[in-house]
């Protein structure tokens, strides 16, 4: 699984003009789901976002996560972060799962980092075509990719 983390002052999920996800404070996560990820990952990755320390403290030093700020969390689905460029100019996409293996992956990755966070993750809605907007905080992003484990 790849994912591209944001800080968020605020973001949203747009669907044919409907609002579907909108947070202040907290984490966009974009992922990209691919054949080979498993339930660890999924473990491994929820619990480095619950945990993840890019909030800053009463120093503004980022020493605290996004269950310290009590902020929000929305997850988007990505299948693009799978993208290889290695040849020619048009994006292969053969390593993103099929929607049969990447929909129980990715509903199964938000129902964990709600058990991370102890409360409800919002979300785009899979396959679908979504405007996200965000305001960048910091700016912050972190891209993680749990086969590397960084």
């Amino acid at each position: 699984m790849k994912t591209v983390i944001q800080r968020v002052s605020s973001a949203s999920v747009t669907i044919d003009a409907k609002i579907v996800a909108e947070i202040q404070n907290g984490l966009l996560v974009l992922i990209g789901i691919e054949d080979i990820d498993s339930q660890e990952d999924i473990i491994w990755l929820s619990q480095k976002i619950a945990n993840l320390r890019i909030f800053g403290d009463e120093n503004e030093v980022m020493n605290l996560s996004v269950k310290d700020v009590n902020g929000g969390i929305i997850v988007v689905s990505q299948f693009t972060l799978q993208a290889s460029t290695k040849k020619g100019n048009r994006p292969s996409y053969i390593k993103a799962a099929r929607p049969e293996l990447a929909i129980p992956l990715y509903e199964n990755f938000v129902q964990q980092l709600e058990n991370e966070l102890g409360k409800k993750v919002q979300t785009g809605i899979f396959g679908a075509d979504m405007k996200v907007a965000l305001l960048n905080d910091g700016p912050v992003t972190i891209i993680i990719d749990s086969k590397n484990k960084e």
